[in-house]
């Protein structure tokens, strides 16, 4: 393989072009150019090592009424999308399986091993060392019986290569000057951390990409076929050797025309954030488990994010959702703007929660990269490295039988 084009500019598709540039492959990426409209712009900005449980779970749909929003919660679904949510969620359901989900705890623990390590590699090969933050992060509560709840969950999950302990009294104290509701409890994962803005981190990962000899070409894809060429909205039609699809939560409709199915929802979240706040730069991520918020402290703000909605990528934002986020913040007392930047993105999300990584059986000449749900910012270093290795046809790092697309026929 000479040369590749890279379907989709968010962080998936920014570390792996920059990955199979580094290895001596012409790439070229093509990005729709509208940065605010991937999941990689809003989000967390958490690695989350720890997330080694699939959400395909029966634990989990057990505990989805209590979380509904219309209970308060942050779990929702646009009727309007029911004739794509419905097939998706009998899917789901199908995955929930404990023999499957046993299988998917696998795949996932042997992706985000070294989840860490990958991200200080990319970040060290992007001359960026600074961009990761590997403090760990907090989930804490406000009352002593959701400390005493969500820790005997704790202590019952399998938290992968990351660990965990309780905060100390003095940990705990220094919430208390930020928020009018701090935390009655909490505990402090380690071997987990955060980039200091993500679409600094894209910004960089790209900029490093051109300066070692990529090619950034702005447009949409229209059509893909198996031999590697691509036709844009615009009527440009690049061509090369092979193509990545790494266009994150509408990735599906292009693997469609390859005659490969690829059940993808966009599973949505929805952020806010602030330039004015008083949150420590020190202070990790911190998820309210009780309120269903997680704020996270940027060079570029305080962010604050909520909500799983299932639906459509392209559907507008529910102000409903910014509202209830709001509230929450509010509740906990956190300092926050009043006006504060709002946005909505699509996580690409596939009935089982694992990731589709690999070449295309169909179409050799066809490698992808997508599915990764909450999961896409923690995940992008990894896959990066792997998508690599099968480009240049190395043994990857890890089996990737579980991450292949024919699972879903």
């Amino acid at each position: 393989m000479k040369s590749i084009l890279v379907i989709g500019g968010g962080l998936v598709g920014a570390a792996c072009a920059f990955r199979l540039q580094q290895a001596g492959i012409r790439t070229i990426l093509i990005d729709p150019g509208d940065k605010r409209r991937a999941a990689s712009y809003g989000n967390a900005g958490h690695i989350g090592a720890e997330q080694v449980s699939p959400w395909a779970t029966w634990s989990n749909v057990l505990r989805a009424p209590a979380s509904s929003f219309a209970l308060g919660g942050p779990l929702d679904f646009r009727w309007s999308d029911a004739g794509q949510v419905l097939p998706w969620a009998s899917r789901f359901l199908r995955a929930c399986d404990p023999g499957a989900a046993a299988r998917g705890r696998a795949a996932l623990s042997a992706l985000l091993f070294d989840t860490m390590g990958a991200w200080r590699r990319l970040a060290r090969d992007v001359s960026a060392p600074d961009l990761v933050l590997p403090h760990g992060h907090v989930t804490a509560w406000t009352s002593a019986r959701g400390a005493e709840r969500g820790r005997r969950s704790a202590e019952r999950t399998n938290w992968g290569a990351a660990t965990w302990r309780d905060l100390s009294s003095d940990e705990l104290a220094r919430y208390g000057p930020i928020m009018k509701r701090p935390p009655r409890a909490g505990i402090l994962f380690s071997g987990t951390g955060q980039v200091r803005d993500p679409q600094g981190a894209r910004d960089a990962i790209l900029a490093a990409f051109v300066a070692i000899g990529g090619e950034i070409v702005a447009g949409k894809v229209a059509r893909v076929d198996d031999g590697g060429a691509v036709a844009l909205e615009s009527g440009a039609a690049p061509r090369a050797d092979a193509v990545l699809i790494a266009a994150g939560a509408w990735s599906g409709a292009l693997m469609r025309q390859l005659g490969q199915a690829a059940p993808l929802i966009g599973e949505r979240g929805y952020s806010v954030q602030s330039l004015q706040h008083d949150w420590p730069e020190d202070l990790p991520t911190t998820v309210f488990e009780q309120h269903f918020v997680v704020f996270s402290r940027f060079t570029s703000g305080l962010r604050a994010t909520s909500c799983i909605e299932f639906g459509s990528p392209d559907a507008p934002g529910d102000t409903r959702k910014w509202r209830l986020l709001e509230r929450r913040i509010g509740e906990l007392g956190v300092r926050f703007s009043s006006t504060p930047d709002r946005w909505v993105g699509p996580r690409p999300t596939l009935p089982d929660y694992v990731p589709a990584i690999g070449r295309l059986a169909r179409a050799p000449n066809v490698l992808y990269a997508f599915g990764h749900a909450h999961l896409g910012l923690t995940m992008c270093a990894a896959t990066a490295e792997i998508i690599a290795s099968i480009a240049v046809e190395r043994e990857a790092p890890i089996d990737l039988r579980a991450f292949e697309i024919e699972r879903f026929g």
